[in-house]
């Protein structure tokens, strides 16, 4: 049984469109630099308050991080 040309190609065509779908769109995430707040004092027990503050020093968010519970002001790179 011989196979024919056509056949051959609508086969490779099928697995290259399965292997493409498979392959959706990669989109990146944005890198963030984190520095921590020069107006926060004491330690940081409320995200909200210390979002806050960020915001006030020009950043878009703030987070209470570490052992130490500071707050790390946030920011695309």
């Amino acid at each position: 049984m011989k196979l024919s040309f056509r056949f051959i190609s609508a086969v490779a065509l099928l697995f290259m469109l399965l292997v493409a779908t498979g392959m959706g769109p990669v989109t990146a995430k944005a890198r963030m630099c984190e520095t921590s707040s020069q107006l926060f004092s004491g330690p940081c027990l409320s995200t909200t308050n210390c979002a806050n503050i960020c915001q006030n020093e020009g950043f878009p968010d703030g987070d209470c991080k570490g052992f130490r519970l500071r707050c790390i002001c946030n920011r695309p790179c």
